[in-house]
Order: structure tokens, then sequence, then C-alpha cells
């Protein structure tokens, strides 16, 4: 979701510059700065905003200037309340008996309503409000080509990661089930062993392992894990818009997999492992925020 996009539109003797940044936000958190002459299209700006972006927190910047160079004026100075303001400030002086203010510009511009407000500037004429329209739309349109190049450098991203996580869990986490089982039948035969005077069932023993062993089997993991591993690649190639959501749901459940089988690992190896899928995992996360 993070883009930029600017736009241009010179109308007449006039400048409009629009200006469009996007970072990452679960829905459409717009900022919006513009003259007050353009307020009466104010909430349609911001309805096109939400509708051609969909998601992001992002900051809208329209800004208009004179060809010359000079700035078109937002506010003016409000005299006949400076001049009030003066004179009371001279009354109160005089009967307090105290200096009048050696600088009367901070002190008098930091009083309220010196400035006239956004309703004492006239709507702008039909056509200037179009040309603002048109900047907006060209913005946006440049940013949402910004982000489709990033969508691109995405999927590259993300294939790479889900191959990373495909192929431990094809080639490396098969070498350790085995021994892994080994290992656990072993070292629970070793511990009955220095329990001196105790005899057992070997029967019952070897059901009581097969019960253990079963429990920390992890087929179950490799399969489900599997299936969102592909999921996920079906989801990011789907044609249809707004998929981030569903990719960040489908590593949700990719993360539980990998947590499970850590879990049941039982084996330094296979939890280091779990460890390199997490780590690309996370990755993934991260770099998911930024898909509508």
């Amino acid at each position: 979701m993070t883009g930029f996009g600017k736009a241009v539109v010179e109308l007449h003797d006039r400048k409009i510059t629009a200006e469009i940044k996007s970072l990452n936000s679960k829905q459409v958190d717009l900022t919006l700065r513009m003259p007050p002459a353009y307020r009466s299209i104010e909430l349609e700006l911001r309805s096109l905003v939400a509708t051609r972006l969909q998601r992001g927190k992002i900051e809208l910047v329209v800004s208009c200037e004179l060809l010359a160079g000079d700035a078109v004026p937002i506010q003016a100075l409000n005299l006949p309340v400076l001049l009030a303001y003066k004179h009371q400030i001279r009354a109160m002086a005089s009967a307090l008996d105290i200096p009048e203010p050696q600088d009367w510009y901070a002190t008098l511009l930091r009083l309220p309503d010196t400035l006239t407000t956004s309703s004492d500037v006239p709507d702008a004429a039909e056509d200037e409000l179009n040309a603002v329209r048109d900047a907006v739309n060209d913005a946006i349109t440049a940013m949402i080509e910004f982000r489709a190049q990033e969508g691109l450098r995405l999927q590259a991203f993300f294939e790479e990661k889900i191959d990373a996580i495909q192929s431990l869990l094809t080639n490396e986490v098969p070498l350790y089930e085995q021994s892994r089982t080994d290992k656990i039948k072993a070292r629970l035969q070793e511990a009955l062993s220095r329990l001196e005077g105790v005899t057992y069932d070997n029967n019952r023993l070897e059901q009581e392992l097969i019960y253990h062993i079963e429990r920390l089997d992890i087929t179950e993991e490799k399969t489900r894990l599997q299936n969102h591993l592909n999921y996920f690649l079906q989801t990011l190639h789907s044609p249809e818009p707004g998929q981030g959501k569903k990719l960040g749901f489908i590593c949700q459940e990719m993360g539980r997999e990998i947590n499970t089988t850590g879990s049941k690992a039982c084996q330094a190896e296979l939890q280091r492992v779990v460890v390199r899928m997490k780590d690309h995992l996370e990755q993934i996360k991260e770099q998911v925020l930024n898909v509508l």
C-alpha cells in the first residue's frame, strides 16, 4: 500500500499541484490539505481517493500558485480585528501604567481571529475546480502505477520465500523424522532402565511408546502446511483485487502449523529447521502488509 504520486495541471495563470502518498493501514485513513477555495469539492475528493486506493494511511496535498511564482494567498490579515486589539492593548497599558509591547507584530498575530478564516475565502470557479479534480485523479493514477511496480517486486519476493519454506518442508523435515522417533524411544527405554527394582510389561510399554510417538507425529501439520503454501501461491496469482487480507490470514494459518511442528519436534535439528521456516514466514508477514 505504500506509494507516491504527483500531478500538475496548469489553468490560465495558475498551476495546481496534487501530491499523494500512502503508508500501510487496515482501512482508508485520509489526511487532506488544500486551499479553502476548494472546500466545495472536499467530500468528492475524499470519496474519489477512498474508491480508487481502497486502503492505506493516505496524505493528499493540493496546492495552487501563480505561474509568476507567487503563491496564491489562502488567508489574509483581518485588519479591523488587529486595529481593535491594538487600541485595547494601548488602553490597558495606560490604565495599568505598564509599557506597550516592543514587538507589535508578534503580540498581535498571536491573538485569535487576526487572520481571515476559510469562510472568508470565496469558492473557486468551476473550471479551476475541474482542474483540481484532474490533478488529483492524475496523482492517484501515478500512485497506482507506483503500487503496481512495487507489487511485481513483492510477488517475486513472496514466491522466493514460499519456495524456501517448501524446500525445508520437503527436503529437510523428513531427514529427522525417523531418527527423531528412534531417539524418543531410546530415551524412554533408557529412563526405565535406570529405575532399579521396577518391572514392567514389554507389551504395555510398546503400546505406551506407540501412543506417545503418535502424539508427537507431525504428518498432519506437514499436510496442512503444504495446503497453506499452495493456497498462498494460488491467492497471490489470483486476478481478483484486494487479496492482501486473505494472504495475511493464510500466513497466520501457516504460522500455527509451523509452531505446532516446533512444539512436537523434541529434537534440536528439527527445531532449527522450524526456526528457519519462522524466519521466512516473518519476512512474508512484514511485506504482506503492503498488499491491498
